[in-house]
């Protein structure tokens, strides 16, 4: 066999009817046109969106300290907090990053109804995000062990290392944890009841009543971000095979459980108001909670950027995140 029939020799089969659904989408639709990503695609990359949630508990957690009786607003708490808030931003950084390589190689962005993603649209190679994912993991770790050395409490060393294997896991390795219905689960965990107690124990040698009621909260708020991501690409996820807990309950069920995270915080709201005076206020954030939750219940289509304004509602329901104007990539994801 000659070079050039090597060239031009076609794969066996029909591609068309591949099992792979990603490549089965790419040679109906065509593959998305390759080229470099620019500083834009990696800043997209990033999900800049997503950095309320992890700057939240670490406002909460402190806010919890503060109120603590043994709590000193000294200078190595002042330290202490801003590098929470470090690790907490490279940590979600990290894990977008590792998130978009991970999903990229099992070929399940192929079909994503959001944003594009790098190595889905082939626009990086999955090494190279695998490296950046890696050195934001590097410097969240390094944050850590910072905070660990000047709180003295080095058993944090365990609870950070934790925290990073639980983000590579999400939909890394062999067996991640995001395919198997449990993401919403360590979202609650992770980004809720452990960075909002960690934060206050680290400052105030204690967590308080106030510090769990606010990790409920914003393991809530949290939470649902993630479910109205899953429930508009429960099509596509279901026949890539990763199944989330949205595929595994359904929509309805979905939509249900989506609500009532919404609602929790405004619950937790109320307990508190009965001890802190000013909390009424904070209901005001219910004029983005109501239509996140009403858009959530009424969507018929996954395919509706619907379902990107009820994410982007949820984020911003607790006062934790401000409007952006999509990037290009972002509104060609959308629609495309």
């Amino acid at each position: 066999m000659t070079v050039a029939q090597k060239q031009t020799k076609k794969p066996k089969g029909n591609p068309s009817k591949s099992g792979n659904p990603a490549l089965r989408g790419r040679i109906e639709q065509g593959a998305p046109p390759r080229r470099d990503a620019n500083a834009r695609d990696w800043i997209a990359g990033a999900r800049l969106r997503t950095l309320p949630l992890a700057i939240a508990p670490v406002a909460l957690g402190t806010s919890a300290a503060y109120v603590a009786n043994s709590f000193v607003w000294s200078l190595e708490n002042r330290v202490i907090a801003a590098l929470c808030l470090v690790l907490a931003l490279f940590l979600q950084i990290g894990v977008n990053y590792a998130n978009d390589y991970s999903d990229g190689v099992r070929g399940t962005d192929r079909h994503r109804v959001g944003p594009g993603r790098l190595v889905g649209s082939q626009l990086a190679k999955p090494r190279t995000v695998l490296t950046v994912a890696l050195v934001f993991f590097a410097l969240a770790a390094a944050a850590g062990v910072a905070i660990t050395v000047l709180s003295g409490h080095w058993w944090f060393l365990a609870v950070g290392a934790a925290s990073i294997v639980a983000a590579w896991f999400y939909t890394g390795g062999k067996r991640p944890y995001g395919y198997m219905a449990l993401g919403e689960l360590f979202v609650f965990v992770f980004f809720g009841l452990v960075a909002v107690a960690g934060t206050t124990y680290a400052q105030a040698d204690t967590v308080n009543f106030e510090a769990w009621a606010l990790a409920v909260a914003a393991g809530s708020f949290a939470t649902a971000v993630l479910l109205a991501n899953n429930l508009r690409d429960i099509e596509q996820d279901r026949e890539a095979g990763k199944r989330t807990l949205s595929v595994l309950i359904g929509s309805a069920a979905t939509r249900a459980l989506y609500g009532v995270l919404m609602a929790l915080p405004y619950g937790v709201l109320v307990v508190l108001g009965f001890f802190y005076t000013g909390t009424g206020f904070v209901f005001f954030t219910l004029l983005l909670a109501l239509p996140a939750i009403v858009i959530t219940a009424t969507a018929r289509t996954a395919r509706s950027s619907s379902w990107c304004s009820a994410s982007r509602a949820s984020r911003r329901s607790s006062g934790r995140s401000a409007p952006r104007r999509p990037s290009r990539s972002e509104r060609d994801g959308i629609t495309r």
